[in-house]
């Protein structure tokens, strides 16, 4: 992966996608520190999918899946009707 720097990347954008798509994620540095990539959209989406477990591997997993749920309800205590005179 390339380093450039962000005025460089902005005042040359097509190079910086160009070489993107050629050459893989570019990084951009700002003020010497690693900010962010650029990557082609196809890598991208492929990063997404692996990401993101699918339906069936939620269900099939061996570790358990409700560890979030909500706690039960309390019971809640009825009043008594009220009487009217």
């Amino acid at each position: 992966m390339s380093s450039w720097r962000e005025q460089d990347a902005k005042s040359r954008f097509s190079e910086f996608l160009e070489t993107s798509l050629k050459e893989g994620p570019q990084i951009v540095m700002r003020g010497g520190v690693e900010t962010a990539v650029l990557v082609p959209i196809e890598q991208w989406r492929r990063l997404q999918q692996t990401s993101r477990p699918s339906l069936k591997q939620l269900l099939l997993a061996a570790e358990p899946r409700f560890e979030n749920l909500p706690s039960p309800r309390r019971r809640l205590k009825r009043r008594s009707p009220a009487v009217f005179d």
